[in-house]
């Protein structure tokens, strides 16, 4: 847009003589497609975790199954507040001048953005904790880590990601309207200021930490659910570690490939300040890489679990033809060693 017919929007971001192009009819029909199809994988997930929340309500899982609802509730109304406007930004021919004199829904879509973006990135970090103190050190977990405590942490979590949300709003900085005039964010062409190049390098870094702290944890307790697995008298009990390890590092996956090329390339723009030469394309490249975490986060509780995960490998099995060591007959005969092997020590002869 001209800057010249448009005065008032100076501020607001929007560029003059930007090369960013977006087709509406199509941009408008994956915007629909995507949001729906979050919406109802969101909405599926949710239903599956809250059944198996109400199995494990007393049991050492339900408080990660708490922390998984709570990622997946969030991505949900991600889904529906973000593309909501998005699809609103695009029937209106992306015409801010018309709809957005004030710029109060800009404002709302760059808190919903960095809110949407960094919680569930928190989310994925503190059940990557959670879980690895469960496996780690399951007394403190199971008299420390109970729902009462869990509550307490999505909540003070959630309350964070608001301040960061709302810390340039606080700061009387309005967020930018985007070259591609299709989305609000941080500013982030011709980044001078150093509050501007602050808050692009906290988003970073935040996002950036979690994944980092995910990545640690996960590591953590697969090295100690492996070294307990090849004890012979420490295997029960230990199927359902199993099931939430490979949930969480399909998690970790998901949000590494998504989110980096977003957070990567906002930090470059943070550290490069106004010469940055991250083009409009890239960001919005990297952004739409990043909405698609929100798409396929719900699709690991569905698929990864425990009822799929046997079907998939009696199909793996039958498909093969090879004689595969059955897990689950592992563990019950392990388990009746234990208990021989116990019921010997005990018995008056070997007194």
């Amino acid at each position: 847009m001209n800057s010249s017919k448009s005065p008032g929007l100076a501020g607001f971001g929007i560029l003059k003589n930007t090369t960013c192009h977006t087709e509406k009819k199509i941009s408008v029909f994956f915007s629909i497609i995507f949001m729906t199809v979050g919406i109802l994988s969101n909405s599926l997930a949710i239903a599956i975790l809250l059944k198996a929340y109400q199995r494990f309500r007393q049991k050492s899982k339900a408080s990660f199954l708490l922390l998984a609802s709570g990622l997946v509730v969030t991505d949900l109304f991600g889904h529906l507040i973000n593309g909501a406007i998005a699809v609103f930004v695009y029937a209106s021919d992306k015409d801010w001048i018309r709809f957005n004199q004030s710029n109060i829904l800009c404002s709302v879509f760059g808190i919903c953005m960095v809110f949407f973006g960094l919680c569930p990135l928190f989310l994925g970090s503190v059940m990557a904790v959670e879980r690895c103190i469960g496996v780690a050190k399951p007394i403190f977990h199971s008299t420390k880590m109970t729902s009462k405590h869990v509550k307490m942490m999505l909540t003070m979590v959630c309350l964070f990601a608001v301040l960061i949300a709302l810390l340039p709003i606080l700061r009387f900085r309005a967020y930018q309207i985007q070259a591609s005039r299709t989305w609000c964010f941080y500013k982030t062409e011709h980044v001078e200021d150093w509050e501007d190049r602050f808050y692009l390098l906290l988003f970073s870094c935040l996002g950036l930490l979690a994944l980092a702290i995910s990545f640690l944890c996960n590591a953590v307790t697969g090295i100690t659910l492996l070294r307990v697995k090849f004890k012979s008298q420490q295997r029960q009990g230990r199927s359902h570690h199993f099931e939430m390890i490979i949930q969480l590092l399909a998690i970790m996956c998901v949000s590494c490939i998504c989110w980096s090329p977003f957070l990567v390339t906002m930090a470059r723009i943070g550290i490069n300040e106004s010469h940055s030469k991250e083009t409009c394309e890239t960001i919005l490249f990297a952004l739409r890489m990043a909405t698609w975490n929100q798409i396929l986060d719900p699709w690991v509780y569905i698929l990864l679990r425990k009822a799929v995960l046997k079907n998939l490998y009696k199909i793996t099995r039958g498909c093969c033809g090879v004689h595969i060591i059955n897990l689950h007959m592992w563990e019950l005969s392990s388990i009746k060693n234990s208990l021989k092997v116990a019921a010997i020590s005990d018995s008056p002869s070997q007194s």
